[in-house]
């Protein structure tokens, strides 16, 4: 299935959904009908929706383990400061910081399905595409709700957008920083990491704030906050 073809499934299987609840009592035979109508299998398909996300607090970034990591960031983690990352990197570049951010905080939530696969992982899995796998975790929830999920993935992955550059670079920006942080605290093999990342980022925001995170120690912040800097 190709991208498109996965977005429009997406829209598809959300279509006639909608985001107001009906409670007990009142009418909802025309439930679907009406824009802003939340009926009870959209309330249960949300919950769901919101535990499955839930994995990503527990799911670890497997990368760090080939490098020695042995208790390595969650993928939630990763995401937090990715969005944070994007939305300095999409201001300083002039474009949307809210739309950068809102992209990172999906860009790896397709993992609660495929899991985090490292790369030498990747010479021997074929695994589906992001929108394919965020048609499925949307599917049979309002529109409202997919069609930004969906739209934000395929965003992402087109990387035809500006704020799609700088969320993209927000990703190997946050990798190299983790890296460096881990460098900090004792792991030797992490080298790889920093400087694929340095190599994958193309925003000149995003180049100098990886040029300076690897000359500044990763404390060097609270010493110039006790000295009223």
């Amino acid at each position: 299935m190709r991208p498109h073809d996965a977005l429009g499934e997406c829209r598809d299987q959300s279509a006639g959904h909608g985001i107001r609840l009906v409670v007990s009592g009142e009418e909802s035979d025309s439930a679907h009908d009406e824009k802003g109508v939340l009926v009870a299998g959209d309330v249960t398909g949300l919950a769901g929706f919101l535990y499955e996300f839930g994995l990503l607090k527990r799911y670890k970034r497997t990368g760090w383990l080939v490098a020695g990591v042995r208790d390595p960031e969650s993928i939630a983690e990763h995401s937090f400061r990715a969005a944070v990352i994007a939305a300095v990197i999409a201001g300083m570049e002039g474009g949307n910081p809210e739309r950068a951010a809102f992209m990172s905080l999906f860009h790896d939530t397709q993992e609660t399905r495929v899991t985090d696969i490292p790369y030498i992982g990747k010479r021997y899995l074929k695994a589906a595409s992001n929108e394919d796998v965020t048609a499925d975790q949307v599917r049979g929830l309002p529109a409202e709700v997919a069609s930004v999920v969906c739209d934000a993935v395929a965003e992402y992955e087109e990387k035809a957008t500006l704020e799609a550059v700088c969320a993209r670079d927000a990703d190997k920006l946050e990798c190299l920083i983790q890296a460096v942080e881990y460098r900090e605290q004792g792991h030797q093999n992490v080298q790889g990491w920093i400087d694929s990342s340095l190599a994958a980022i193309t925003t000149e925001t995003g180049k100098r704030l990886a040029e300076e995170a690897l000359s500044t120690g990763t404390l060097d912040w609270v010493t110039r906050v006790l000295n009223g800097d």
